[in-house]
């Protein structure tokens, strides 16, 4: 553990701090790095889903015997929104006997909450101190500070109180130096370990410094968003192999950590020799020759050890463009106005508004009925605003309007009272409530999935109209393919919850695929910074289509190429374009993937017969379903609209993880039905769409009952696009069976019906 006592004054008194992230046992506490730059550290959080966690322990040894005055750095968390209720309470133990305060219960802002005080008689045993969580709602402990000195007021901000941790902490004035390196890559999502494994394997020294205990990012077991966009296109198809090897091949947000293959990208890292990997690392501050960058200064989030990491070249891939703001890179923030851009996506006015951040959640089916707490200091629901959901995935989105950076305890704190409020609604209160009664919360992200904060300039700054109009850059790179997509609060929210949205809807523009040029990988003013991520240079509205991770893992294997250009002449990223831009073409054209390229799969044919089999029957009828994953992301009535798109999963319905589902068609009159087509799973990239339903059968109603077609009953299916033809029946009434499918959802773009078709097959 990482503590020290030392004298605050002249005076014989005695005094020590316990930073909370050093405990020796978290025990269920998790530490939180988030806010650290705003707050001044990184703090202990009660993450329970509504159940206490189990005790966060240490033991110090204190200077000498005596009457310690102990305080608390935390606050109370849901205060800002004038709650009646705190919900993050815990205590304090010393020698296993509870401080007779309960903390986290004042205060909007981080503050030294009065403990009471102890009589410690003897200081040459350790004694032990423990955080005990009373709620499972995020209680927050930064800091315990023990003290005889009755007068001692610590400080609670800025260069004053990191003054005051380092003399007690004994932490030494010079960081320690770590290393020399080529490059040095600060964030390990996927643009910055495709920057760095691209650059070792072209024969740098790298350093790559991530502050969470995993790598990946949005795409890591602590956010669970899958990945996006398309890779192994022209004009450069080797690009994306890294990304290749790297992504997990199961898709999906908020779904079981596995998903993710946390350890698939640590193993990859860890295996190129000339790579160092500094995991539960922040990087706070940086040394600068004038406009270049010599050194960055990392903390480590658990003991406080501050590292330095000098090196020729710099990658900023923090996606909130930190390392380039600590190093002074021109940055923008929020919406251009169209005056500026010319773009016709962007408002009239700059704004300040981005696009937000994702607070992920799901729920389980558990054998006996479950219990949630009331959440009076949460969101309050009526049975007209609250979300029927037993998941909620990349919209439940939030911050649109608040600082991204500044803020963002806030913003994640909304998040989580939109979740906890809205369970509780459903499981106490929600005229449905029975269809929650044996389920229970299973995972809840406290790490936000952000999508846009700052974003920094360089030589180019990509556009809406440069894409949609396929203007050619000479050092044209990575290929978008997303859609030029910008999420905002849906006009429910705004009506119901105004200026505290939790909902978003997307707004797409369709694209060509789009090469993006090299100049917006590396900074305008700051000579020897590259940037890989979403803190790339473009605009808002562009923003919107190169943010998907697939896409800034490519970013990351061209800055990595970069750096190796730069080494090879000793020039900055500015002089690869303006010099050596041919070298850098021949690396793209090469690529430093280890994979064979994926072969694209053709996308699902549909039968033969469906153009003899006249008018689609399913589409004059009323559908409706037996559970619900997100009726707001993806309604019921998808299922029979007409419409089928394998790389748009918006225009699917999908099921609660409550299998068997069940999907009804019904009629005003009877039908005459001798054919089906089933069009089910999801968009997957350049592997095409997958997960159909695996095992299911039709059935028609006869007037007594629901009864089976023979012709359908289908077992390990693996196509798409499923269809049959069978002998006719009549009946005003149809129904899908789902008894098997992948991750228990039941996805569906289209239930069509048909007549019997004159041609065969």
């Amino acid at each position: 553990m990482m503590l020290a006592a030392g004298l605050v004054s002249a005076a014989p008194h005695h005094t020590v701090l316990i930073e909370a992230e050093s405990f020796d046992e978290l025990g269920g506490w998790v530490i939180d790095t988030q806010v650290m730059d705003q707050m001044g550290s990184p703090f202990l959080m009660a993450h329970g889903l509504g159940r206490p966690v189990a005790d966060a322990e240490t033991q110090v040894t204190l200077p000498a015997p005596g009457t310690y005055r102990v305080l608390v750095r935390t606050r109370d968390w849901a205060a800002p929104w004038g709650a009646s209720e705190s919900p993050g309470r815990f205590q304090v133990l010393i020698q296993d006997e509870p401080l007779p305060t309960v903390f986290g219960t004042e205060g909007q802002a981080w503050h030294w909450q009065a403990g009471g005080s102890v009589e410690i008689a003897d200081a040459d045993r350790p004694i032990r101190v423990a955080l005990r969580d009373l709620t499972g709602f995020n209680g927050r402990c930064d800091a315990i500070l023990l003290t005889t000195d009755p007068d001692l007021v610590p400080p609670n901000e800025g260069e004053s109180m990191a003054r005051f941790r380092n003399q007690l902490l004994a932490h030494p004035e010079i960081p320690e130096d770590v290393g020399s390196y080529d490059l040095v890559v600060v964030g390990g999502g996927m643009a910055g370990i495709c920057s760095a494994v691209s650059a070792a394997r072209l024969g740098l020294t790298v350093a790559l410094i991530q502050d969470r205990p995993v790598l990946g990012g949005n795409n890591s077991s602590e956010i669970r968003v899958h990945l996006h966009g398309r890779i192994h296109l022209p004009p450069y198809p080797a690009l994306g192999g890294i990304v290749n090897e790297l992504g997990p091949h199961a898709i999906g947000n908020a779904r079981p950590s596995r998903y993710y293959e946390d350890q698939r990208k640590l193993e990859i890292v860890q295996s190129e020799p000339t790579l160092e990997l500094f995991l539960n690392t922040r990087v706070n501050a940086v040394e600068l020759d004038g406009s270049r960058i010599t050194a960055v200064v990392g903390q480590d989030v658990g003991t406080g050890r501050r590292m330095r990491f000098t090196g020729r070249w710099f990658a900023d891939c923090t996606g909130d463009g930190n390392l380039g703001y600590l190093a002074g890179a021109d940055y923008r923030y929020g919406r251009e106005s169209r005056a500026e851009t010319g773009e016709a996506l962007a408002p009239e006015e700059p704004d300040r508004l981005v696009m937000g951040t994702s607070v992920q959640w799901y729920s389980k089916e558990t054998e006996e009925p479950t219990s949630f707490p009331e959440t009076p200091w949460a969101i309050q629901f009526t049975e007209e605003t609250y979300q029927k959901a037993v998941a909620g995935e990349w919209n439940w989105e939030t911050g649109f309007l608040l600082d991204q950076i500044e803020q963002f305890e806030k913003i994640r704190d909304h998040g989580l009272r939109a979740v906890f409020g809205n369970w509780s609604y459903q499981k106490n209160h929600a005229p449905d409530r029975w269809r929650y009664e044996n389920r229970d919360l299973d995972w809840v992200a406290y790490i936000g999935g952000k999508r846009e904060s700052r974003r920094l300039l360089g030589d180019v700054i990509l556009q809406q109209q440069d894409i949609v109009d396929q203007r050619e850059f000479p050092d044209a790179s990575v290929t978008t393919t997303w859609t030029i997509d910008l999420h905002y609060p849906t006009d429910f929210q705004t009506e119901h919850f105004p200026g505290k949205e939790f909902r978003s809807r997307a707004e797409h523009v369709r694209i060509a695929p789009y090469p993006i040029p090299y100049r917006c990988f590396y900074s305008r003013n700051v000579e020897n910074l590259f940037m890989a991520g979403r803190n790339i240079s473009v605009t808002h509205v562009a923003l919107g289509t190169v943010r998907v991770m697939r896409t800034l893992g490519m970013v990351g294997e061209v800055v990595g190429m970069a750096a190796a250009v730069c080494k090879r002449h000793q020039v900055d990223p500015r002089q690869v374009y303006t010099d050596h831009l041919d070298e850098l073409k021949q690396l793209m054209t090469e690529g430093v993937g280890k994979l064979p390229f994926p072969t694209p799969a053709p996308p699902p044919q549909p039968p033969k017969w469906i153009g003899s089999a006249g008018p689609n029957l399913a589409r004059a009828a009323q559908v409706s379903a037996s559970g619900h994953y997100d009726l707001n992301q993806y309604p019921v009535s998808n299922i029979n609209d007409g419409r089928i798109s394998y790389t748009d999963n918006r225009l699917r319905w999908v099921s609660d993880t409550q299998v068997p589902d069940k999907v009804e068609l019904m009629w005003d009159h009877p039908q005459t039905i001798g054919a089906v087509r089933l069009v089910t799973g999801q968009a997957g990239g350049n592997e095409g769409p997958r997960t159909p339903i695996t095992r299911f059968v039709l059935q028609y109603h006869d007037g007594t009952g629901y009864r089976d077609i023979p012709e359908t009953r289908t077992e390990n299916n693996d196509a798409v696009d499923w269809h049959a033809r069978f002998p006719t029946v009549t009946s005003d009434r149809l129904r899908l069976v789902v008894t098997q499918t992948p991750g228990e959802l039941t996805r569906i773009w289209e239930f069509e019906v048909y007549g019997p078709p004159i041609n065969s097959p």
